[in-house]
């Protein structure tokens, strides 16, 4: 099996948590011998060579972050210059975001599953994960412990050819967090998390507090 691979993330491939978990992924898709060539949405000077390789396949994987339950509007701009396929193409979908809950990113699920169709393709199922955030500010021990099980996600699609076995459903984890963990975890996010997202914007160059209201 031979697949296209699409990361439609904005992020520049050394900043992107989708390529870092396509890593994992395509190595463990690869591991019976099949292969697959890899294209970045964020560099612009390839769309066309992205276009002729979309036009050739017809075995379409496209990795993708969620943004408050939207795609990427680049991912978006590169979709709207594609011709739709004849019916016998097959597209896929990674579909991952900060969000731990599963049920935050059904909605972006349900709108791929239009799109395969729209581009003229047979649905291959997306595969749902959220909890990502924090992957690119990891050490590489704690990332490569992170993305690690996208591997064998990637043997599940080698072996299906598809998302939807039982246990691409089950990788999702908790469809929603129980009451005294959701609970936790806002407090968790309060303190803790908060503490690491001001590091975080420091090592990005901020100097402002994360509640800093500049238009008010």
């Amino acid at each position: 099996m031979h697949v296209l691979i699409i990361n439609g993330s904005p992020r520049i491939k050394k900043f992107s948590n989708t390529d870092m978990i396509l890593e994992q992924f395509t190595k463990g898709m690869c591991e019976n011998g099949d292969t697959f060539e890899l294209y970045e949405i964020s560099d612009k000077d390839s769309w066309d060579e992205i276009r002729k390789a979309y036009d050739k396949n017809d075995n379409i994987l496209i990795a993708l972050p969620l943004y408050v339950e939207c795609i990427p509007g680049l991912l978006m701009e590169f979709l709207e210059t594609l011709t739709p396929k004849d019916g016998n193409a097959k597209m896929s979908f990674i579909l991952q975001s900060g969000f731990s809950e599963g049920v935050q990113l059904r909605c972006g699920e349900a709108y791929l599953e239009k799109l395969a169709g729209h581009l003229g393709c047979r649905y291959g199922g997306t595969l749902v994960k959220g909890g990502n955030f924090e992957i690119r500010f990891l050490d590489a021990d704690r990332r490569k412990q992170a993305t690690a099980p996208y591997a064998e996600m990637g043997r599940e699609f080698s072996e299906n050819g598809n998302f939807d076995s039982e246990k691409c459903k089950a990788f999702t984890g908790p469809e929603i967090l129980p009451a005294p963990v959701r609970l936790l975890v806002g407090f968790f996010f309060r303190t803790v998390v908060k503490k690491g997202f001001e590091k975080d914007a420091a090592s990005l160059g901020g100097s402002r507090p994360l509640d800093y209201k500049p238009y008010t």
